[in-house]
């Protein structure tokens, strides 16, 4: 393990010095003090802060709600739209548990190609042990990715951060049991958490050049068709044209005929021999990653481009692939499997010759679009506001968003500061995802991250594994996805399961009110635990059933509900399943 933490790896380095560059280019390093917005708020001071708290971290811990009064929403918001400035060593130091989320790609990529390699060995019988213990090795690189992930969530001090990593990673959703990208995924949350709340057109440039992106689309596969000249040709031609004295230099705009002949600065000079382009085998282009990254990515499926834009998106991106996924796991590209022709992706012209360049400059297109502001824009209201944003909102989210050339801090703040936000309707409107009530929970409790993937199972029973979406459109944003009768059932007896010591790390033994009121008469418990968990704010429905001690729906569930004897125990269970807890 220390080995691992020391070389914290090229990769996290490199991160990190992105990072801090720019923290100084943009001033990220010191709190924006500015108010939020100068519209009205029809929430009182104490909904204010319990929806700052509620829609832009994980939950509240302890001291959570009081430490924000203190500071002032506006300051408060000001700090988590800058988290480079906010102290983390409590997580970090806690993350140390998962050496392999420290390792480089290569390092990984041996890990998860050692199965495959001992069960391909000739020669004797395969050694079953060494296999086993190989896929221990290999699994447990994704496990402790997950249980990380759990862990940051719960622990970091930098909450809006990853609340908006965890946007963001279901927004490029990547489905980790898909060969070797559960693996690839380590670099990848470093990459989306790092330009989480930094530039749109960067955190898109790192997910196109993520091996695990390219890998899970396909794109790595995806070359020039048969028919067609590969820059790797154009190259070629280009030494052989100066060999022959046909060009004093070869960097003159590249000419590609219907047959495939290819001539430098004059279309009119033969080219200097016979030429074809080479018998290629294989697959040719494949249009997943060009097509989702237009549709799911940015602009949407009403974004203004067609079938034929798909296409040529694929071409540009021909090329982009990795170098040998079970071993070494890394970006490059390659110029053999560039389609080098002219192409036209919407409206705008690519001359032919050109190689990774194309694909940066339809990232700069398609990224300054206004159809990627809008639909950028909603995605954010329906996550932070609501599941049916309104329109004005959306518009005035765009509009920052081109103004501020896709700035998402700066987004994020006109989101938070709109009228919208701190509206009456709002309030604990949204309904949790499965990680938000799992993470609310512990957090809730002032619970320690398990290292056991009790956590990380607790969410996938709740319907949402992680990096398990198998389809790339991420897990839904809407309230209507997460509630039927059995997940509300699910959900309810997995507050009491918690509350009974079920679940590792996470009891009556860490909550810090617990001591003061185990003896305590029943009536003063639920006050407490009304005021605690919800700031005294429950509909009579909830009230009756913590009252009552029972919970009509456990009906269903009767053992879990016999399991808990403590009366404490009983009623912390029923609050972390009520309605309000659920939502936020």
């Amino acid at each position: 393990m220390q080995q691992a933490l020391h070389s914290l790896s090229v990769r996290r380095l490199a991160i990190a010095l992105v990072c801090a560059a720019c923290a100084r280019s943009t001033g990220a390093l010191h709190v924006d003090v500015r108010p939020l917005a100068d519209g009205p708020r029809e929430m009182t001071r104490e909904q204010q802060v319990r929806q700052v708290v509620n829609r832009l971290t994980f939950g509240a811990r302890p001291g959570d709600y009081a430490r924000v009064r203190d500071m002032g929403v506006d300051r408060w918001v000001g700090e988590q739209l800058a988290p480079d400035a906010i102290d983390d060593d409590n997580a970090e130091q806690f993350l140390s548990r998962y050496p392999s989320i420290f390792q480089d790609e290569t390092t990984l990529a041996r890990i998860y190609g050692a199965p495959a390699d001992l069960r391909k060995a000739g020669g004797a019988l395969p050694d079953t042990a060494a296999i086993r213990a190989a896929d221990k090795a290999s699994n447990r690189v994704i496990t402790e990715l997950r249980e990380a992930k759990i862990a940051r969530a719960v622990l970091s001090e930098r909450q809006l951060r990853e609340v908006m990593t965890d946007f963001w990673e279901n927004h490029f959703s990547i489905y980790a049991d898909k060969g070797a990208d559960r693996y690839m995924l380590v670099a990848f949350d470093d990459s989306v958490r790092a330009h989480a709340l930094g530039n749109f057109r960067a955190l898109l440039g790192v997910v196109a050049h993520s091996p695990a992106m390219l890998y899970y689309l396909d794109n790595w596969t995806s070359r020039a068709d048969s028919d067609r000249v590969t820059l790797a040709e154009v190259d070629a031609y280009r030494k052989r044209a100066v060999a022959e004295a046909k060009y004093e230099k070869t960097t003159g705009e590249v000419f590609i005929d219907r047959a495939g002949r290819i001539t430098i600065g004059n279309p009119n000079v033969r080219p200097p021999a016979p030429y074809h382009p080479s018998v290629r085998h294989g697959k040719g282009l494949n249009e997943n990653y060009g097509r989702e990254l237009m549709e799911l990515h940015t602009l949407g499926v009403d974004g203004g481009y067609t079938q034929e834009d798909v296409i040529e998106a694929a071409r540009i991106l021909t090329g982009w692939t990795i170098r040998d996924p079970n071993h070494v796991g890394a970006f490059y590209f390659n110029a053999a499997m560039h389609d080098a022709g002219q192409k036209e992706f919407l409206g705008n012209n690519f001359p032919a010759g050109h190689g990774e360049d194309e694909g940066e400059r339809l990232l700069d297109i398609i990224a300054a679009r206004p159809a990627t502001a809008h639909f950028i824009a909603e995605k954010l209201c329906r996550r932070f506001v609501s599941d049916s944003p309104s329109t004005d909102l959306v518009n005035r989210a765009a509009a920052t968003f081109m103004r501020s050339n896709g700035n998402i801090a700066e987004v994020m703040r006109t989101i938070i500061g709109s009228p919208q936000f701190f509206a009456s309707t709002t309030y604990r409107a949204k309904v949790k995802s499965p990680f938000e009530v799992v993470v609310g929970t512990l957090r809730a409790l002032d619970a320690t991250p398990d290292t056991l993937q009790r956590d990380v199972q607790a969410v996938a029973r709740l319907g949402e594994p992680l990096w398990g979406h198998i389809a790339p459109d991420g897990y839904p944003e809407t309230g209507d996805a997460w509630l039927n009768t059995g997940s509300i059932l699910n959900r309810i007896n997995f507050g009491i399961q918690v509350a009974a010591g079920q679940i590792p790390g996470a009891s009556l033994k860490t909550w810090p009110a617990a001591p003061a009121l185990v003896s305590a008469p029943h009536q003063v418990q639920v006050d407490s635990v009304v005021s605690i968990l919800f700031g005294g704010d429950v509909s009579p429905q909830t009230r009756r059933i913590l009252d009552e001690g029972n919970n009509p729906m456990l009906g269903a569930a009767p053992n879990v509900a016999r399991a808990n004897q403590n009366q404490l125990a009983q009623l912390l269970g029923l609050a972390l399943g009520a309605p309000e807890f659920q939502r936020h």
